[in-house]
């Protein structure tokens, strides 16, 4: 029997992780075509008419634009200006010549939508479980399968075999609920556990040990369960009020009333798992993310490696922000046509920017010219 499942199991990956290439290149070209073909989800603007354009970092803007190329340039949609901009070192220029700026338009004619912020946050934790040091942040589970079964169809094809059936792998709840579980390794402990909820909705942060030594962590898996976030949730119970609903307002509220942490957190059934990294905070599209110049979008409306103007505002000093993004992140909160996560970097001041920022905005996706 154990021969029979190792073989299914075996089988089963080798088929997803082909699948899964295939997959990722037809959604693509499916990106590609939406944008192609805007159907009035955009609108075709000048330069001249983006608020700040020329105002911008456009030489930092572009080294940017080059790392991220890196990754995006395997990509038929950048192939080209990618190699492009190598020897390139004048931004206003390379923009300017090798760009179409559309303005993104919503379903309903709107062209503003929602920007919320993303850090990569510090926790303090031990690689042993002690008792200051007792939530995990788990690696992949020795029993989690990626497949195309029909019973894992609304579960992003993540599952397990119990028996011989594949199911939907555990939720949060159930997760949590058997610490003893096998298949479940920690790469290290920490000592706040709404801090390492915050750590599964950024997807990466740093680890520092009591000897000072830092650990960095990033995504490696989820669950396949759909991320429902804890804020309305929160509001309905009357826990926090609309001017306490940031990352510190919850938290405050966690401090104050430990005893509803649990019942909180688990309305998410969402679960991320984690792998060691040797660089920083790292997006999708799997280049390093740069400090206020990467955004996670959504991409049904926005490829990833696209080039992006924002006009938005700072969260906490209210100034404008209009400057050239790259896309490089997506997040499962992070959902609609005008829709962004801007990435403040690392830190206390970032912590402070990130939570706060719940902003509308106007985006400007530049569109390689063929």
């Amino acid at each position: 029997m154990q021969l029979i499942k190792f073989l299914i199991l075996s089988l089963t990956l080798i088929f997803f992780i082909t699948a899964c290439s295939t997959k990722k290149e037809v959604v693509l070209q499916k990106e590609i075509k939406q944008i192609e073909e805007p159907k009035n989800k955009m609108e075709k603007v000048s330069f001249m008419e983006i608020e700040g354009f020329f105002e911008d970092d456009l030489n930092y803007a572009l080294e940017v634009f080059k790392k991220d190329c890196k990754r995006s340039k395997r990509y038929e949609l950048f192939k080209e200006v990618c190699l492009k901009a190598e020897n390139e070192k004048d931004g206003r220029r390379f923009f300017i010549t090798n760009f179409q700026p559309h303005k993104l338009i919503d379903s309903k004619s709107s062209d503003e939508g929602i920007i919320t912020g993303y850090y990569e946050p510090l926790l303090y934790g031990s690689l042993t479980k002690t008792k200051k040091y007792k939530y995990p942040i788990y690696k992949i589970p020795k029993n989690l399968i990626l497949s195309d079964d029909e019973n894992l169809k609304d579960f992003k094809s993540r599952g397990k075999i119990v028996g011989n059936k594949i199911v939907p792998y555990d939720t949060r709840k159930q997760i949590e609920s058997n610490p003893n579980n096998p298949n479940l390794e920690a790469i290290a402990y920490v000592d706040d556990k709404y801090d390492l909820f915050s750590l599964h909705i950024q997807g990466s942060g740093k680890i520092q040990l009591e000897n000072g030594k830092i650990i960095n962590v990033g995504y490696a898996q989820q669950n396949g369960w759909p991320f429902r976030g804890i804020g309305t949730y929160m509001l309905e119970k009357g826990y926090v009020s609309r001017n306490e609903l940031s990352i510190q307002g919850m938290k405050k509220f966690f401090i104050k009333n430990p005893n509803k942490i649990d019942e909180v957190l688990n309305i998410n059934d969402s679960f991320i798992f984690f792998r060691v990294s040797s660089l920083g905070a790292s997006g999708s599209l799997g280049s390093v993310l740069t400090a206020k110049r990467n955004l996670a979008v959504d991409k049904e409306f926005i490829p990833l490696g696209m080039p992006v103007f924002l006009n938005t505002k700072n969260p906490v000093t209210k100034e404008p922000i209009n400057q050239l993004m790259v896309a490089a992140d997506v997040g499962g909160a992070i959902k609609g046509e005008i829709r962004a996560d801007f990435f403040w970097g690392f830190g206390k001041e970032a912590f402070e920017y990130a939570g706060r920022m719940k902003k509308k905005g106007k985006m400007y996706i530049l569109m390689p010219k063929k």
